[in-house]
């Protein structure tokens, strides 16, 4: 262990060679039952030794805030944070400030956080989903799912005036001359294509257009054009269809999360209905069943 001032110059050095490389494994999966502890101690800080998993964990929420990668540089800059954290902090210590009624009630309630976050993981890697949970939550979800998809093609302008001429000219052919009439006169991306916007449902535009092709039968199209935030639109329907849901075996980890996430939150409501609780009434104002304060 280094007893004196670490040189800020050697710590990208001893980054790279590996020196902290045990600070970057994998942490302990949030639903093991009693992950192993690591007594390993990563820096001896003005006497006080501070261990590796400390650091991991630091890192770890280092990694999630920023969105970022792993990282040589992430690694150097996590690891000047946490030397900044350790030295502030013994500062603290050295001035008592833990005697201090707000740091008290502060460092209370992270210990309450960090604890609550526990029990809860570990409610959840206690709790068991059945087959046949997962079965009715399924077909529950499958009904849920049913939706149409459309295929359609849309020649967009930016005036009334002018969409309305291309709906007449639409409606003199009876849509033949639609894809044509797209490539000469749609603005933006679809152009090229002849306006084809291929498979959607009605969730992935906008409730003006996705109102005017739900209207729809196949072939047909809007007489009158549509108006959106992005102009005016001639709307073509080609083929309507019902979207097929995820399979089983696709659905069950989603689906296998969210019974759980259910059944933490009943257990949660079960240990609130069973708290002995004794409230201060000079702090907490309760109310009657009429909804006034007693």
């Amino acid at each position: 262990m280094r007893s004196k001032p670490f040189p800020k110059h050697l710590l990208r050095i001893a980054v790279a060679s590996g020196l902290l490389a045990a600070a970057f494994a994998t942490p302990a999966s949030a639903e093991d039952k009693t992950p192993a502890g690591d007594d390993t101690v990563i820096a001896t800080i003005n006497g006080e030794p501070y261990k590796l998993d400390v650091f991991r964990l630091f890192y770890a929420q280092r990694l999630q805030q920023t969105g970022g990668e792993n990282s040589a540089d992430l690694q150097e800059r996590a690891f000047n944070e946490f030397m900044n954290l350790v030295v502030s902090s013994q500062e603290g210590e050295k001035r008592k400030l833990a005697e201090r009624p707000d740091v008290q009630a502060a460092l209370e309630l992270e210990r309450m956080m960090v604890l609550s976050t526990a029990a809860l993981q570990a409610i959840a890697a206690d709790t068991e989903v059945t087959d046949k949970e997962l079965k009715q939550a399924y077909e529950q979800f499958k009904q849920q799912a049913k939706r149409t998809e459309y295929k359609a093609r849309h020649i967009l302008v930016d005036n009334k005036e002018k969409a309305e001429e291309l709906a007449k000219e639409v409606t003199k052919k009876k849509g033949k001359n639609f894809e044509k009439l797209a490539k000469e006169n749609s603005l933006g991306p679809t152009a090229d294509k002849g306006g084809d916007l291929g498979w959607f449902d009605g969730q992935q535009m906008v409730k003006p257009f996705a109102d005017a092709v739900a209207k729809l039968k196949p072939g047909e199209w809007t007489k009158e054009p549509v108006h959106t935030q992005f102009g005016w639109h001639v709307i073509l329907l080609e083929d309507t269809r019902d979207a097929e849901p995820p399979s089983f075996e696709d659905a069950k980890p989603s689906l296998e999360a969210a019974i759980k996430r259910q059944k933490v939150a009943e257990k949660l409501a079960e240990l609130r209905n069973q708290a002995m609780v004794e409230l201060n009434e000079d702090v907490v104002k309760l109310k009657d069943d009429g909804g006034e304060k007693k």
